[in-house]
């Protein structure tokens, strides 16, 4: 098993490197809490072989989140329902961003086609025609 520190600097986001006590003042809040939280389903904190619980930086940041929404009147179920909406949310862009390099990626073979197409001798295959409002479908199997 790799060490939570990089070769070269801190631990990455994910790594469980923080015990409660620690991760209870980092975020403002008791122990107690944390551990609600987690039976809540809101938090999963990382074990350790002996059981005891560790915190990733991430883990920190969803719990300083969640401490803000309930702050701000949101209950429980409110929070794990905006939760699970903000990853949605930054599932779909991960995707939306996936598409966009695959139909640029779509775009410059099609140019650079066409650009062979137009110094190859003439054929009698349809010719791509790029103007202005055109779209372009792109066709994939089935995955």
């Amino acid at each position: 098993m790799s060490s939570p520190l990089g070769p070269f600097g801190p631990p990455s986001p994910d790594a469980a490197v923080y015990v409660i006590s620690v991760a209870a003042e980092l975020t403002g809040l008791h122990p107690q809490t944390l551990r609600a939280y987690e039976r809540m389903g809101l938090i999963a904190p990382g074990r350790t072989g002996g059981g005891g619980r560790r915190y990733s930086h991430r883990d920190l940041e969803r719990l300083r989140q969640i401490a803000d929404l309930t702050s701000a009147g949101i209950g429980i179920e409110g929070v794990r329902r905006i939760m699970a909406l903000e990853l949605q949310v930054d599932a779909l862009r991960a995707r939306n961003e996936e598409l966009l390099a695959e139909l640029e990626a779509v775009r410059h073979g099609l140019a650079a086609r066409a650009a062979a197409q137009s110094a190859a001798p003439a054929n009698k295959l349809p010719v791509l025609h790029q103007s202005v409002g055109q779209s372009v479908v792109v066709w994939r199997r089935g995955t």
